[in-house]
């Protein structure tokens, strides 16, 4: 009999296939706000990114976002976020499905919108315009900005799916005001906030902003000030040590992040030109120093036999419009685009919890539980056709065993009738 209990999962009354009770489940997507080197490496590996190319488009684009808000009076926020926003993007999608110009674009698009610095499409696109051709600037309204709109309106919505509908982002820039006013007073740590601010801005050229906390990239920040200037670095670690959030692995491979920045792009930065890149080489070191004296790992979270399994290549896609991308919700950056059925729908949860929990409850309605068996059956063979029946091609040829005779005498008889002693075996699936 059936079960009678409410929570029991329904099973189907007779040996077929149990039937499908109810709506598809669909599919479920919660974002993640960090991410590890590790995976990081493995996203960009499994797209088939260039190294050089991966880091000159990122460069580029951080540049862009900067450029343009900068020439649009927008608030430092809304390029914290869309500098978050391109990141994720970009490790989610290969280079061929896009242009990097229009990501940055469209994240900066996005950006505007969650932080209530609204701007259209075309207000951006025309920034953009007037910023590389100053002595042909372009109004919003020329038709010239009629097709990159459509295509940053196209991107927004698969920005919106790459980052969960989860517009959280983190504002190191707020914090850093407070952590250098309660260090070094407000007048003293005027010409330091100066260059940590700077700094702030660097750092989004890397992918510190989706690794590390906020507390986390401050206080790198502030360190990297001190041993840049050589001024406050006392200060600055007695101010670590009484708090008890502060965590110095995260904070020495967020600050070797930064100086990797300004080693290997050193004029493409605005701190890097400041300062002489020996002086960064050497910070580098006394902070390698640090890290192999405590037995420290340069990333967090790291394993090197995960490191070394080479995943399957991503074949390269074709050039086409973003906007002409089939559905594709990658989620976070734990979730990879798939090929998705055209049942069901995708949800976005923001408690992974509440997506385990819901997931958990669902998944005993859609399993098929099933059992193999085997049943044996005996078939009959046709008689075989004979040559002096006129069914062959030379005839009849005597008594002699021909080559048509050979299988006669292995089915038992002169002429092979009856039915085979051979036994054939079936499976097959019964289900409950």
């Amino acid at each position: 009999m059936p079960p009678t209990e409410p929570d029991a999962p329904p099973t189907a009354s007779n040996g077929d296939a149990a039937a499908r009770i109810g709506p598809h489940p669909g599919y479920i997507s919660s974002s993640n706000q960090y991410a590890s080197e590790l995976k990081i490496r493995r996203m960009l590996r499994e797209n088939g990114c260039d190294p050089a190319r991966e880091d000159n488009y990122r460069l580029q684009g951080v540049q862009l976002i900067d450029t343009v808000r900068q020439h649009l009076n927008l608030p430092v926020r809304t390029f914290d976020t869309a500098c978050t926003y391109f990141h994720k993007f970009r490790l989610n999608f290969r280079d061929a499905e896009y242009n990097y110009q229009d990501a940055a674009l469209a994240s900066l698009f996005v950006a505007c919108k969650v932080e209530d610095t609204i701007k259209k499409s075309r207000d951006i696109l025309a920034a953009a315009y007037n910023v590389k051709n100053p002595d042909k600037p372009a109004a919003s309204d020329d038709k010239i900005f009629e097709s990159p709109g459509k295509i940053i309106i196209g991107l927004e919505r698969l920005i919106l799916e790459t980052i969960g509908f989860d517009f959280r982002t983190r504002y190191p820039q707020k914090l850093l005001v407070k952590v250098v006013r309660s260090i070094l007073g407000r007048e003293a740590g005027e010409s330091f906030f100066k260059i940590a601010y700077a700094m702030s801005i660097d750092m989004y050229k890397t992918f510190v902003p989706i690794k590390r906390t906020t507390f986390s990239m401050v206080m790198a920040l502030v360190e990297l000030t001190a041993r840049m200037t050589g001024q406050h670095l006392d200060a600055v670690k007695e101010f670590a040590a009484r708090r008890p959030q502060y965590h110095r692995p995260a904070v020495l491979e967020t600050m070797l992040d930064i100086l990797d920045l300004y080693v290997q792009y050193h004029k493409s930065t605005k701190v890097g030109t400041q300062f002489d890149l020996n002086r960064f080489m050497d910070i580098k070191i006394a902070l390698n120093t640090e890290l192999e004296k405590d037995f420290i790992s340069r990333h967090m979270y790291h394993c090197s036999r995960c490191e070394n399994e080479d995943p399957t290549p991503a074949i390269p896609g074709s050039a086409t419009s973003p906007t002409a991308t089939s559905s594709a919700w990658p989620g976070d950056l734990s979730m990879r685009r798939t090929a998705r059925g055209q049942d069901g729908t995708m949800r976005f949860v923001f408690d992974p919890e509440a997506a385990r929990e819901e997931q958990d409850t669902v998944a005993p309605y859609f399993t098929e539980e099933y059992e193999e068996y085997e049943v044996e059956v005996e078939e009959p063979i046709p008689p075989p056709r004979h040559e002096h029946d006129g069914g062959g091609r030379g005839g009849y040829r005597g008594h002699g065993h021909g080559p048509r005779d050979r299988s006669d005498y292995r089915r038992g008889g002169s002429y092979g009738g009856g039915y085979r002693g051979a036994d054939r075996h079936y499976r097959g699936r019964r289900y409950h």
